[in-house]
């Protein structure tokens, strides 16, 4: 721990939510002096490269035969002589020593990937202290989308999930800016657009992940889609929604007494 030339290796390949939740993980690794090496599916490149410049991120193929989730990192450790590396994922298939850490039960996804690290869990909320922003691309983002001063955000549509909620109680002189129209290659991009928004309504997903770990002081609405154990904690005050009938989130999995 205390050899400055020490490498770190994390394994958390994919999706982009769970890379940003776990960003702070790698940002205490750095403050003790650790050189961090992370491998990221391809298509998350973008969003992290140029955000978390201290981080040594290492771009690999998302194919068919699933190594890309630990096989892969494991490789590109060895070629880099990193000798040590903690796995992220709650499980994994072909892994069973992951789901059978004994807080694998009664932890939160999130909160198990900071176990896991052996780093405080408050670290989370850090996540301002981790990212480089770039204010040039957040501001011509900004110009390109926003046609309104009073704009609620929406962001509906995770990585295996999709809803289309009610929007009808959204002022009808607002403008509705839906985060999934728009590709931009980095989602850090979206954060003066966020900052400046007068509400959001977002899937439980990247942008709340987001903003809940920034504490962006807007008018927040989180739309619940998994069970508890896949859901993160919350840091900041948000109004939880319905979840959606067709949603795992909707299957009640404890009746209230009486």
């Amino acid at each position: 721990m205390n050899n400055k030339q020490e490498s770190f290796g994390i394994i958390q390949s994919r999706g982009l939510g769970d890379i940003i939740i776990a960003l702070p993980i790698a940002w205490y690794y750095h403050l003790q002096g650790r050189k961090v090496i992370w491998p990221v599916c391809e298509e998350f490149y973008g969003s992290v490269k140029d955000n978390a410049p201290w981080v040594e991120w290492v771009s690999i193929p998302t194919d068919n035969t699933g190594k890309f989730f630990y096989e892969r990192p494991c490789e590109e450790f060895k070629k880099r002589n990193c000798t040590e590396w903690i796995c992220l994922y709650q499980s994994l298939t072909g892994r069973p020593e992951l789901s059978g850490r004994p807080y694998f039960q009664i932890q939160k996804f999130d909160e198990h990937k900071y176990t896991a690290a052996q780093v405080p869990f408050t670290y989370k909320w850090r996540l301002k202290e981790c990212i480089t922003r770039n204010h040039i691309r957040e501001q011509a983002l900004y110009d390109q989308v926003v046609k309104n001063p009073n704009y609620c955000v929406v962001h509906l549509k995770g990585s295996s999930y999709q809803t289309k909620p009610d929007l009808s109680h959204i002022p009808k002189d607002w403008q509705i800016i839906d985060v999934d129209q728009y590709i931009t290659g980095n989602i850090f991009d979206w954060l003066t657009i966020l900052e400046k928004a007068q509400a959001l309504i977002a899937l439980d997903s990247v942008i709340a992940n987001l903003v809940d770990q920034l504490d962006i002081d807007i008018d927040k609405y989180w739309i619940p889609r998994s069970h508890i154990h896949l859901t993160p904690i919350l840091g900041s005050v948000w109004t939880i929604l319905e979840a959606p009938t067709d949603s795992i989130a909707a299957q009640k999995l404890f009746q209230s007494a009486g």
